[in-house]
């Protein structure tokens, strides 16, 4: 497969944007946090000419320690994100752990993600693609480029070609990741449009702390680097107080922080 398709038809009243963003906080905590975010990072999407999607887990199964937060309780959390929907009209992504958890979440949400460690959990991968949404696979921190075109490969052949693949960094030692910005067009040459993940890539996993750390300071470097490099998108967590958050702390940008980024991809957008 060659030739990367236009992800702009696969949103409504995408057709004249430039960028695509998929922002919001990590993980669903309440109403509150995600329509803050969701309402500020809208109106700067539009404002700079961007396609905004909403992201925010609904659960988190990948945490360092047992104790680790994990959610607010799926029911509650895809009730919350409906309501995000509903109220700001912005289209919904969020990750699936499980082959039992597709469904539930497909009937919320408008991009259904695949977590980097999972991506090459063939049932996993399939059952997204049968559930006709679009799917965005984060590339595992484990996987080459050319290894993730293949997980895609599994999606598509459930005859859904709507599918994002998602550069996150690859693992540097123990505790550190690197981003090898090649990722971009060599997985674009595959026939997939790119997503640059600026938030996830700065991470510092496997610590001796238990949990995630990580270098918010180099989010709008990566966020711009993947610009320059024809990325199709950009992911970013972003919360309203991200100190205070109970996942990825360390690594989301504040909506203001966000805001102050947008016009800096843009600019480099149309640089290229």
């Amino acid at each position: 497969m060659t030739g990367t398709p236009d992800w702009r038809a696969w949103f409504p009243g995408a057709e004249k944007a430039s960028l695509l963003l998929i922002a919001g906080p990590c993980v669903v905590e309440s109403y509150d946090i995600c329509a803050r975010t969701a309402e500020a990072l809208q109106e700067a999407c539009a404002k700079e000419g961007f396609y905004y999607v909403f992201k925010a887990s609904y659960r988190k199964a990948n945490r360092t320690r047992g104790t680790s937060f994990q959610g607010i309780g799926d029911e509650a959390a895809l009730n919350i994100l409906s309501q995000v929907r509903q109220n700001f009209g912005v289209p919904l992504l969020t990750d699936v752990h499980e082959t039992t958890e597709v469904s539930a979440a497909a009937q919320v949400v408008d991009v259904v993600q695949i977590p980097a460690f999972l991506a090459r959990q063939t049932a996993l991968l399939q059952a997204a693609g049968y559930a006709g949404k679009i799917v965005n696979i984060k590339k595992g921190q484990f996987m080459s480029p050319e290894a993730a075109l293949f997980a895609a490969e599994k999606v598509a052949m459930t005859g859904n070609r709507r599918i994002f693949l998602t550069e996150r960094g690859t693992f540097f030692g123990y505790s550190d990741l690197v981003v090898d910005f090649r990722s971009v067009p060599r997985m674009q040459a595959g026939g997939y449009p790119v997503i640059l993940d600026a938030t996830h890539a700065v991470q510092q996993p496997n610590t001796g702390a238990g949990q995630t750390l990580g270098e918010r300071a180099f989010v709008p470097l990566y966020a711009q680097l993947g610009v320059v490099a024809g990325a199709d998108g950009i992911f970013m967590e972003v919360h309203p107080e991200p100190a205070a958050s109970p996942s990825d702390a360390a690594t989301m940008l504040s909506i203001e922080e966000a805001r102050a980024l947008l016009p800096r991809l843009r600019r480099l957008y149309e640089a290229r």
